[in-house]
């Protein structure tokens, strides 16, 4: 018999950085439509994730009737947060993707693919120097961050201050249960919108072809992006078109590194590139969980969710899910027809506007670095980033 303690969704639990799967399986067999005692619900089988997404609910969390976590800290009056179309619905969220969505096309990101191509080689160039390095700091990270920089047009500026504050700024995704987490998400929101401003006021003065340029465009032809949601919408773009993709570069090759047959699979079929990414994001997402708030009673698989509550739909969880995947749900298999299905960018209105871009870099970088090296092995311990929702490693020392 199943302890009751052993049922509750529990991220602090021994071995649920390194391993989250096992926990999520039981809760899915056992309760998957979880209402947890700290006050939100935990939802973990696919059908029912896949219709939350779906179901047009909120993601303000102005409509919540209690707050379970201290989410989204900061100071309304200091920074980005709790302004972008992430957290924003309708009318707002439709208004903000649209213009942003204009600017973000598919033929945009397209030609950024000889970019990408150029970026992967150089940096495996210094892979195949030192030997042995860190997968994070010589691939994941750098070429997704240089990429949507580029992309953006951001001017010269602090690169590495950049980094670190983006990297605290994304714990707002997670559940902060401290108030020094909480302070540091606030300032590094302050300071990194403080940038961000005087970015834009850069880019007015030097307008180019890139997207940075396009978005202050669409604002200044009568538009109804206003100063702050312009602000708000860029630290977005920035943060979130980086910090995911290095957890789909990492976690891959992670997945391979422990799958040799898998890792043969690609090398031999390099053809299978593209729907690899689409394994590798359903086998072990970068993004773990997406909230919802309920706005009146909303039913998920017979129980009723009261409204004004918050819902943690588990992408990882779904994705693992044997009754849509199959029995064996929890292997990779590179081949796997229905991997397309994964959730890992959510669904519905707010589907994540950066797939095809992520899809891109991932194709391209783990499929010239399983080519270019086939030595390539674990050169120590895989260091997990201790999160929660962002899951991916923090080291990653690789031989090649």
């Amino acid at each position: 018999m199943t302890n009751t303690d052993e049922l509750l969704f529990n991220p602090f639990a021994p071995g649920f950085f390194e391993n989250p799967y096992e926990q999520y399986k039981l809760l899915r067999d056992e309760d998957p439509v979880q209402e947890h005692p700290l006050g939100f619900w935990f939802v973990s089988r696919y059908e029912d994730v896949s219709a939350l997404l779906r179901a047009g609910l909120s993601v303000d969390i102005a409509n919540l009737a209690d707050t379970p976590f201290e989410f989204f800290a900061a100071d309304e009056d200091a920074g980005a947060l709790n302004r972008s179309m992430l957290d924003r619905d309708p009318p707002d969220h439709t208004r903000l993707r649209s213009l942003v969505t204009k600017v973000f096309t598919r033929r945009a990101i397209a030609a950024l693919e000889p970019k990408i191509v150029a970026l992967v080689d150089a940096a495996l160039d210094r892979m195949a120097e030192r030997g042995t390095c860190d997968l994070v700091e010589e691939l994941a990270f750098p070429l997704p961050f240089a990429v949507i920089s580029e992309m953006l047009g951001m001017p010269p500026t602090d690169h590495a201050r950049v980094r670190e504050l983006s990297g605290t700024l994304v714990r707002s995704l997670e559940i902060v249960a401290d108030e020094e987490t909480a302070r540091a998400i606030a300032a590094a929101d302050a300071e990194l919108t403080a940038i961000t401003r005087e970015v834009i006021a850069w880019k007015r003065a030097n307008p180019a072809e890139d997207l940075l340029t396009a978005l202050i465009a669409a604002e200044h032809d009568g538009q109804v992006l206003d100063g702050d949601e312009l602000v708000a919408q860029v630290v977005l773009l920035y943060v979130a078109g980086h910090e995911t993709t290095v957890n789909l570069i990492a976690n891959g090759v992670n997945a391979l590194l422990r799958n040799p047959s898998q890792l043969e699979l690609l090398r031999s079929q390099p053809d299978l590139a593209a729907n690899a990414v689409e394994e590798f994001l359903r086998y072990d997402s970068p993004v773990q969980q997406t909230r919802r708030i309920t706005t009146a009673p909303h039913t998920v698989a017979g129980r009723e969710i009261p409204a004004g509550t918050f819902v943690l739909a588990c992408l990882g969880s779904a994705n693992r899910d044997e009754r849509f995947f199959g029995p064996d749900a929890a292997e990779l298999r590179l081949d796997r027809p229905e991997a397309r299905h994964q959730v890992s960018f959510g669904a519905g209105p707010h589907h994540c506007l950066g797939a095809a871009l992520a899809r891109l870099e991932g194709q391209v970088a783990v499929s010239r670095l399983v080519r270019r090296f086939p030595g390539l092995g674990f050169a120590g311990e895989l260091e997990w980033n201790g999160r929660i929702n962002l899951r991916g490693p923090a080291k990653f020392p690789v031989h090649v």
